[in-house]
């Protein structure tokens, strides 16, 4: 069991499954005999068998998890990251806000366990220092030159580009439009009591884990938007004009495939077969002119 797992809260923060693209959760499963770059499955890919290109499997894994202690015999890893959070989140010394976002702890053993281990602790306290020097020596003296930029495009609110955008928003890195937009109008009706039959509590808590795979699969298509630079639409279809039509041809075909191969290996192959198109076009365009010269043309003809 891996004592090294991603101790963040926030599922975006983890790497996504090779298998389903979908966000982390602990635990998931890394392959150890894959990478670089490490290959993570989560726990449903892995029980299926998930293989991909070189990875089998029957390879040998490590479990990823926080679930263990750090400071404190009674506080994990990740209960240690969720305290860090909260005090960021919700402030120093607002305990009981700390606590109802922890869940798991009273404020009277947050405030306990930070003052103990945060604030009165003198290894810290010097760690902290230590950063601070270093993070102001590498701190420039001179100011930073600011250059605006239009990627990603900032429209206007209810104009055409930003329609074509399902509403966009840039500061946010989200859409006013979503994926699957009504997905949450299924949980509305939703209302767990205790006289629920056993039938009845099944049934919704099959409603609620379809809801959650649909936000699985709108943060992955957020993803395969992100990755491959689809937001800048105009800049996009830019890019796809600047080759010739037979390779355009070919990026059409291959462009169902691209979320599968990844952003990086896509563009690989895209511009190497643009390369090997003008390569063949130099090297014809090499030889019309040198057998449309009689003498050039008798000469290729004894090289043949």
């Amino acid at each position: 069991m891996d004592r090294l797992g991603s101790f963040s809260n926030d599922p975006l923060d983890k790497p996504p499954c090779r298998g389903c693209s979908s966000y982390l959760m602990e635990p998931y499963i890394k392959c150890a005999e894959c990478g670089p770059p490490p290959f993570f499955l989560c726990l449903q890919c892995f029980t299926r068998g998930f293989e991909y290109k070189k990875h089998q499997s029957d390879h040998t894994y490590e479990i990823m998890t926080s679930d263990f202690p750090v400071l404190d015999p009674s506080w994990t890893a990740q209960e240690e990251m969720a305290l860090l959070e909260a005090v960021m989140d919700c402030g120093f010394g607002n305990w009981q806000d700390v606590a109802n976002q922890m869940c798991t702890k009273t404020k009277e053993e947050c405030e306990k366990h930070y003052m103990k281990h945060f604030i009165n602790n003198p290894l810290f306290a010097s760690t902290l220092l230590n950063l601070k020097q270093a993070e102001e020596a590498k701190t420039a003296d001179t100011a930073i030159p600011f250059h605006s930029t239009d990627d990603p495009p900032r429209p206007t609110f209810d104009s055409l580009l930003s329609r074509d955008m399902a509403g966009y928003m840039p500061a946010r890195a989200d859409f006013i439009e979503e994926f699957d937009n009504y997905a949450e109008w299924d949980l509305r009706d939703i209302d767990f009591v205790e006289d629920d039959s056993d039938i009845l509590h099944a049934l919704k808590m099959a409603v609620v884990d379809i809801y959650h795979s649909r936000l699985k699969e709108r943060q992955r298509r957020k993803k395969i938007i992100r990755d491959h630079g689809l937001i800048n639409l105009r800049k996009f279809q830019l890019m796809e004009r600047r080759y010739p039509k037979e390779v355009q041809d070919l990026y059409e075909t291959m462009r169902r495939f691209a979320r599968i191969v990844g952003p990086v290996e896509h563009d690989k192959f895209i511009e190497s077969h643009a390369c090997r198109w003008f390569l063949n076009l130099e090297q014809y365009l090499c030889v019309y002119i040198y057998i449309n010269r009689r003498h050039s043309g008798v000469f290729y003809v004894k090289l043949q």
